[in-house]
């Protein structure tokens, strides 16, 4: 096997996948290094697990609000088996099935390589004592790891990240939570709705990033299932006693929290130790991200800075799997034009990831649905806005959705341009109207035009026909 190829891509999850498969359309040859799972963290312990896990509640739930339909009935054992499928887990152990992702890059034409792969000097990567070398770029997709805060006892106590509590097969009696992101928000509530008591500390509201009514209605959808939410408490200390004993929280008010398991949902950091960052000269910052710029190119490199590129959670920008892939075809595409010698084009700018805001779904019951800028961030901008709050319950389909359908959407409104900047949907089954809004947000598409944009009836996309009459058009 050779071991010189156009392209070297370090990190085999859906983003190196995708930037992988950009530079092999190009015609040129690639090799991709993954250490782990082909797949990533994405796949098996993230996105694909959670929301496995999350659909059976939505459905159930959807089921009971509904008058005329029984109900479902929630079965915890068969949850996690349809999870457990999700991620191809084999049998009874916790080893988990990469074939299908490995036959998919062999049917491109990727090379796989396993192993441990750092930078060693321009354009070469060492995987494991053999050393690749790359014609023309190497591209960094190694993703992100969850950041256990420094409490005394912590690592010791054995704690769950997003890995164990999205694969774990064990329901605990009692679950505490440490944080209030998206990560503790959804699995706070899948383990509430399996059986578990649960307890989230979080030192501020939840879903600091999106519009305080988001956070809210959560917060009110997690009281409903149980969960006790602690706000502005966190943890001084932890232990657990033996091997799977019980953890003990002392609170910082001076109280003790017991738990069964404890889940550390405090955030993410760049996953750059040992990567051989300094063989080129990148820096991080203080989280270890690299700096990129519109390109994807790293900032710092030594010498010849077109070849290196980061891509995904590496960067910090968004640390969400579609804008990793949204990052990795730009790149990729980068890539293949300037190494074959065509001009690079439009697709290979990346604008969405750094003016534009990221959509993203929050997967609770209720969920949260986003697209571009809140109104504090637009306004932070110096843009000149205009804020529309309309009840979901004003379209008609959402009252067919549910029976007392609760929900907001909130857009924010370029009042200078007159065109939308950021949307906020709040409800039962909003995740899938996101994509309009971000249509409209990237298109910027004038929201007189949009008004001959006619929703069907009747459907909860008539809300956008209520938010544009209440604007006045």
């Amino acid at each position: 096997m050779s071991d010189e190829f156009d392209v070297i891509v370090v990190g085999a999850g859906p983003v190196g996948e995708n930037a992988a498969d950009r530079v092999r359309k190009a015609g040129l040859t690639v090799a991709i290094v993954e250490r782990h799972l082909v797949g990533g963290e994405c796949s098996f312990y993230a996105c694909s697990p959670s929301k496995a896990l999350l659909r059976p509640i939505h459905a159930t739930r959807a089921s009971q609000r509904v008058q005329g339909s029984v109900g479902a009935r929630l079965d915890p054992e068969g949850v996690l088996a349809r999870r457990d499928a999700w991620v191809n887990r084999v049998g009874t152990s916790d080893t988990f099935d990469d074939g299908g992702q490995v036959q998919w890059l062999d049917s491109t034409g990727i090379t796989l390589v396993r192993g441990v792969g750092r930078l060693d000097g321009e354009r070469a990567v060492e995987v494991d004592g053999r050393r690749l070398q790359a014609r023309h770029a190497v591209i960094v997709a190694t993703g992100s790891r969850s950041f256990v805060p420094d409490i005394p006892g912590l690592p010791d106590s054995r704690p769950w990240t997003n890995r164990e509590a999205t694969t774990s097969r064990h329901i605990p009696d009692r679950l505490a939570v440490l944080g209030g992101g998206v990560v503790a928000c959804e699995l706070a509530q899948v383990y509430a709705a399996l059986g578990s008591t649960v307890t989230v500390l979080s030192r501020s509201a939840l879903l600091g990033r999106a519009e305080p009514f988001a956070g809210e209605a959560v917060a009110k959808a997690l009281r409903r299932d149980g969960v006790d939410l602690r706000f502005g408490s966190s943890a001084a200390s932890v232990s657990r006693l033996g091997p799977s004993g019980e953890v003990t929280l002392k609170l910082d008010d001076g109280s003790t929290l017991l738990a069964d398991e404890l889940l550390v949902a405090t955030g993410r950091v760049a996953a750059t130790a040992d990567l051989g960052l300094e063989s080129v000269g990148a820096t991080t910052d203080e989280k270890g991200y690299l700096k990129v710029n519109e390109h994807m190119e790293v900032a710092g490199v030594a010498g010849d800075q077109t070849w290196l590129y980061a891509v995904g959670d590496v960067t910090g920008i968004a640390q969400l799997t579609h804008m990793g892939k949204y990052q990795a075809r730009a790149a990729g595409d980068l890539v293949g034009a300037r190494a074959t010698g065509r001009e690079p084009d439009q697709r290979t700018t990346v604008p969405f990831a750094t003016d534009l805001g990221s959509p993203q779904v929050v997967f609770t019951d209720p969920e949260v649905g986003s697209a571009g800028l809140t109104e504090q961030q637009a306004r932070e901008r110096g843009i000149r806005v205009r804020v529309v709050d309309v009840p979901m319950d004003a379209a008609a389909g959402s009252g067919l959705q549910a029976e007392g359908y609760q929900g907001q959407l909130r857009v924010v409104v370029d009042e200078d341009a007159g065109v939308l900047v950021g949307a906020t949907f709040v409800g039962q089954d909003v995740a899938e109207l996101v994509h309009a809004a971000t249509v409209a947000i990237v298109g910027k598409v004038p929201l007189t035009t949009l008004w001959h944009a006619v929703p069907s009836y009747p459907t909860m996309s008539e809300i956008w026909l209520r938010v544009l009459e209440r604007y006045g058009i």
